[in-house]
C-alpha cells in the first residue's frame, strides 16, 4: 500500500494494519492517530518513537502472536503470514539445527518466562541460534531490554514493507 493510502484509512483500519506490525494497542492508535505522515520515512520515525514508550506487560503480551524461531505459526493472528516469511532462513529441513533451537527455546523460556524473540528477517538458522545462546547469559533486566529492541525491529521492518512511498 503506498504512504497515501495509508494515510486516507479510516483510524481503524490503519490502526488494523499496524497491529499486523507489532500487536501492541497503544502503538496501533498512537501511530494511525499521527496520520498523515506524507512519507514512509516520516511515518518510520514515528512509529519508531512510540516503541520507546512500550510497557513490559506491552511487550510480553505482544510476544503471544509470534512463533518460536524454528517453529510454523500455529495460528492465525495478525502476524502470524510476516513470521512465516521472516522465518524463511530457519531451513526446516535441518533436523540438528531444528532440535537445538527447540531446546534453545526451551531453556529461554524457563530462564525468562517468555519466548526468544528476535529480528529472524535477514539471518539464517545459525545465526539465530548462535544468537539465542548469546542471549541465555544476560540478566533478567537486559534480556528484556533486547527483547523490546527486537520487537522494535521486527515492527519497523514490517511496516515497511507494508506501506510503500
Amino acid at each position: 500500500m503506498r504512504i497515501a493510502e495509508f494515510d486516507s484509512l479510516a483510524a481503524g483500519d490503519a490502526a488494523t494494519l499496524l497491529r499486523r506490525c507489532a500487536d501492541i494497542p497503544s502503538f496501533a492508535a498512537a501511530v494511525a492517530d499521527g496520520r498523515p505522515y506524507g512519507s514512509v520515512d516520516t511515518l518510520i520515525a514515528a512509529a519508531r518513537e512510540q516503541t520507546a514508550s512500550w510497557t513490559d506487560a506491552e511487550v510480553d503480551a505482544a510476544l503471544a502472536d509470534h512463533p518460536r524461531i524454528g517453529e510454523r505459526p500455529a495460528g492465525s493472528g495478525p502476524t502470524a503470514a510476516l513470521a512465516s516469511r521472516e522465518q524463511a532462513g530457519v531451513d526446516p529441513a535441518d533436523e540438528l539445527l531444528r532440535q537445538r533451537l527447540a531446546e534453545g527455546n526451551r531453556r529461554y523460556e524457563q530462564r525468562f518466562g517468555r519466548i526468544y524473540l528476535v529480528r529472524a528477517a535477514g539471518r539464517g538458522g545459525p545465526e539465530l541460534l548462535d544468537l539465542l545462546e548469546q542471549r541465555l547469559a544476560n540478566d533478567p533486566a537486559t534480556e528484556l531490554a533486547v527483547t523490546r529492541s527486537q520487537l522494535a525491529e521486527i515492527a519497523l521492518l514490517r511496516l515497511e514493507v507494508l506501506v510503500s512511498p
